[in-house]
């Protein structure tokens, strides 16, 4: 079953990143250094942007932090790295805005939560004082709604309402409906205020991933902004993987989402890229867009005793992402690559005959040798010690020839 058309939407610019309409989803990530450690973060971000995050956001939380912004963003263009830079802001964001005007200049986007930009307050000054900021600096905002602090006020009249309609929703229903309500009554504030609409982008974020398929499929029948996908918390390791997989899988098949975070708990001093892999390999699991050549491996059984293929798979897999900043220069589609690195004879010749470029190691008690098939046709056999070099030259002869006569067409 094909990925369902995208919903139709607005086209929001961010910083000259297209997000909504026919524009591809855009992957986004954060970083969760201090933003006043300019250095930490700048090399944060920098990582970030290389793994491929094509949206970035920062927390701006303190002075501290809105003073630190504006060079953040200078040395990251001395860098050379591009990814706008979000503004990330909770209860003081209409106070930093304000008083740093560097730092609203320096930000390709505002964030803000209504649940608690004014919180214990009757009137929406300090939302409306951010919004008047955005259209002062032309800038996008992204009125994300978490239901860890979802507007009580809302949430308590319509939980009185609820109680006194004839057929009465559980209260779990009616949070929903809250939070769905909670984004769209901020936007037509918004716009109230004076905002176009093309400048909204709206999130709905739960941490269960029922909760958040069914918030988003309500709001996506509601309105025509552009939406961020991602559970608000997915969790550490593979649970974190999996129910972010899993949910954004469902919506963007039914062709909800524009933008999208795998907001991943890392282990002590892990990777931060990661959260921004997993995005990538959703959309690209699901055929929506490319970003790496992929890398089919078998899991392995009694046939393959040696670990020599999971070793030579990880390697290659591992070859191709570092390559990609520089293949990407030069081997126009070369994302679309598909290799197969086998353990033995049952499936091994057929699945490299289905990729372009395939190996088929020997299992256990078979022939040492290992076929490669090119393009569906056998090339060679592999034998020694060698094989993963040799391999490795095979493919980038591949590239080169495939790939590379592609450059340079119509300039």
């Amino acid at each position: 079953m094909a990925v369902k058309p995208r919903r139709k939407s607005l086209v929001a610019d961010i910083g000259g990143v297209k997000v909504g309409g026919n524009h591809p989803i855009v992957v986004q990530s954060m970083t969760n250094t201090d933003t006043a450690d300019v250095t930490g973060t700048v090399n944060q971000v920098m990582a970030l942007a290389q793994a491929g995050s094509e949206l970035v956001r920062v927390t701006v939380n303190t002075e501290e932090a809105a003073r630190a912004v504006p060079k953040v963003v200078e040395t990251l263009r001395m860098f050379g790295v591009k990814a706008p830079i979000v503004g990330d802001f909770h209860y003081n964001g209409h106070i930093l805005l304000k008083k740093y005007p560097d730092c609203a200049r320096a930000l390709a986007k505002y964030r803000i939560n209504p649940g608690n930009v004014n919180i214990g307050k009757k009137h929406d000054d300090n939302f409306r004082t951010m919004i008047e900021c955005a259209i002062e600096y032309d800038r996008p905002v992204r009125i994300g709604v978490n239901w860890g602090s979802l507007d009580g006020a809302l949430l308590t009249r319509m939980m009185d309402e609820n109680a006194t309609s004839a057929n009465p929703l559980d209260a779990q229903t009616v949070t929903m409906k809250a939070i769905v309500a909670s984004c769209l009554l901020s936007a037509e504030a918004a716009v109230k205020y004076g905002l176009a609409p093309e400048k909204i982008i709206l999130s709905a974020k739960v941490s269960n991933v029922q909760d958040l398929i069914t918030v988003y499929r309500d709001l996506a029948e509601q309105c025509e902004y552009p939406l961020h996908l991602g559970l608000t918390e997915a969790g550490l390791g593979s649970k974190g993987i999996v129910a972010t997989t899993a949910a954004l899988s469902i919506l963007l098949q039914e062709g909800i989402g524009d933008t999208i975070r795998a907001s991943l708990t890392p282990l002590p001093n892990g990777d931060r890229t990661e959260e921004v892999l997993v995005c990538q390999q959703v959309l690209q699991s699901l055929g929506i867009r490319n970003f790496t050549p992929q890398v089919t491996a078998c899991p392995g059984c009694g046939r393959t005793t040696s670990t020599f293929f999971q070793d030579m798979a990880d390697q290659i897999q591992s070859y191709l992402r570092d390559q990609m900043p520089v293949w990407k220069q030069s081997y126009a589609g070369v994302e679309e690559l598909k290799v197969a690195v086998m353990g033995c004879v049952v499936n091994g010749p057929g699945e490299s005959k289905h990729s372009h470029i395939g190996i088929s190691l020997p299992g256990t008690f078979e022939e040492p040798v290992a076929p490669v098939y090119v393009d569906g046709k056998l090339k060679t056999t592999l034998r020694g010690d060698r094989i993963v070099k040799e391999f490795i030259d095979i493919l980038n002869s591949y590239v080169d020839a495939r790939y590379g006569q592609t450059v340079g067409v119509g300039d």
